[in-house]
Parts: C-alpha cells; structure tokens; sequence
C-alpha cells in the first residue's frame, strides 16, 4: 500500500508571503500532506523571541491556497479553544479546502507558551481527561443532529454544527506516544494516530502498543492510521549534515540527542532508507517537519528525488 509523504511545517521565523510561497510550491509538487502545528510561540522555546502565526488562521490560508494536498494540524492543544469551537472551525476548513482537512487533537507541553498567554496548564493527568472528552464532543459534532454533552471539562447543551463537514468522515487524529492513556484514547476515539520525533524503533514498538489498546477496546486496529512527524535535517553533503547535526544540538540542547533519532539527519541518498525503516514498523504517512531555516536545496532533493524514490518502493 503506498505511503502518504507529507510536510509539517512550523509557522516560525518566516513572514506570511514565504509561508504561503511554500506550501504551494509543496502542494504544484504533489505531496500528499500539509499540516502546522498549534503553538503560540516557537519551538524549541527561546523565550518567546521569534515570529509565529496562529494555527486557525493560517489554515484558512493554507485551505484556500492549496488544491491537492490534504491538509490539518498536529495538533491542536485542546486547552486553547473550547472543542465545539474546534469541530465548528474544522467544518469550515473542510468547506474552504473542499474536502481536505483532518483535525488533530493532543493534551499539549509547551507550558511556557500556555503560562504567557494566560492559560491554565493542569497536570498531564487532567490534560488527557481534557483530550478525552474533546475528542467526545468533537466527533459528536461532526456526525450527531444534535449533541448533549456533561463532562468535568466541557458540556454542550443540544449543540448542532451545521453545516457539515464535504467529507462523509472527516478524520480526527490523536498525536502523543503516552503508552497509558493517549494511545488508548486514540484505540477508543481516533481515526489516525501521529507520533513525532521518535526513532524508527520505537515508533514500531508504540505501534504494537497501540494494536494491543485496539484489541482491549475491541477495535480493529487498521482502522486506525499512523503518521511520524520527523524532523527534517536534510543536507546535500556530509559536511552539511554535520552543520545540522550542529545546529539541532544548540536548538534542544538536552533534548537533542532524543530530536535526533527522530530526524532525517542524512543526505538525501540515504533518506529514502530511512522513510522505509517507519513504513516498516507500521506507518501509513510520514511528515517531515520543517523549522526555518532549512537548508532549500535539501528540501528540494526531497521533493524531487525522495518521495519518486519511497513512492517505487511502497
């Protein structure tokens, strides 16, 4: 079965012209896939110090802008917007992309972001009973007349959302590699799980996780898809993938040598090896992510040598 190969793209450190430049220029070249991320300031945190767009908004623009590509977020945090506001957002983006969009939902970890802004950030247990129901209610309204929702978090009082969505389905993904709770809510509540910045290894190894909170919860488990976001480290040489190699370690700093596995560190004649390894444990799309900068020629190579070169292979 062929892969879906896609972009998640960080709407940081570029002005709005680039980033709509960009994700035509991805979608005239036929990826499969276009999603932002939810954040109000960048990631890695640098203390709030470098340009970024809003998630909603932006996907307005990427739905009007784009004509092929399926097009989401990974993810939405669902302790920014109230998820009837969600499924209400996500039903116009589907009308605006007709029949695009998917809508991913995640309990969030960008605290420093969350505490600026005003936001209560609760402990992560509360943070996934929050994704629980979110994912409740949304899917409710997306396919329910009319909703009647009592949660701790969230209560909807016989909701509609109309119109609905272009799409019969429109799908809702879970991102997050928690064992115990986020795969099991995305066994029960998800059609795609999304799983970033792991190795090859270990997304094989929470796959089968999450096959076995399928069977628990009675679900077939190709019911479900699975996505890796991996960071996108491309270089034309060796000698620039060492600059990245560089550059990824002063991004994260501690956190590096985690990112790193999860990174398409390499040149572009070993990328496709690398893709293969996810195909092989389990995913159904990989995405790389981009943080600007990037190095354009790379990104180039991808486009064009890459995925022809994963697209034989799947």
């Amino acid at each position: 079965m062929a892969v879906s190969l896609g972009v998640h793209i960080g709407q940081q450190n570029l002005d709005i012209a680039d980033l709509r430049a960009l994700w035509r220029r991805l979608d005239r070249a036929g990826v499969d896939w276009i999603s932002v991320w939810d954040h109000f300031y960048e990631a890695p945190f640098q203390g709030g110090t470098q340009p970024h767009f809003e998630a909603l908004s932006t996907l307005g623009a990427l739905a009007a802008d784009t004509e092929r590509a399926r097009i989401g977020c990974l993810v939405f945090y669902v302790g920014y917007r109230n998820p009837a506001l969600l499924a209400k957002a996500a039903t116009t983006l589907d009308h605006l992309s007709a029949g695009r969009f998917e809508l991913g939902l995640g309990a969030g970890w960008h605290i420093h972001e969350a505490s600026a802004y005003g936001y209560s950030f609760p402990d992560i247990g509360t943070r996934l009973d929050m994704l629980d129901e979110a994912a409740a209610v949304v899917r409710r309204l997306l396919d329910d007349e009319r909703t009647i929702f009592a949660g701790k978090h969230f209560q909807l009082d016989d909701a509609t959302c109309w119109p609905k969505p272009v799409q019969e389905r429109l799908p809702l993904w879970i991102g997050g590699r928690g064992e115990r709770r986020t795969l099991e809510i995305a066994a029960r509540r998800a059609d795609g799980w999304n799983a970033a910045y792991t190795s090859p290894a270990e997304f094989a190894r929470l796959n089968t996780v999450l096959n076995h909170w399928c069977e628990q919860d009675d679900r077939d488990p190709s019911a479900i898809k699975r996505s890796a976001n991996i960071a996108f480290h491309m270089a034309t040489d060796a000698a620039g993938v060492e600059r990245e190699r560089a550059r990824l370690a002063a991004d994260w700093g501690a956190a590096a040598t985690g990112v790193a596995a999860g990174s398409l560190l390499c040149t572009p004649d070993a990328a496709a090896d690398q893709i293969m390894a996810y195909v092989r444990g389990g995913a159904d799309a990989i995405n790389v992510a981009l943080r600007a900068p990037w190095n354009d020629d790379a990104l180039a190579a991808y486009v064009n040598e890459v995925i022809p070169a994963v697209r034989r292979l799947t």
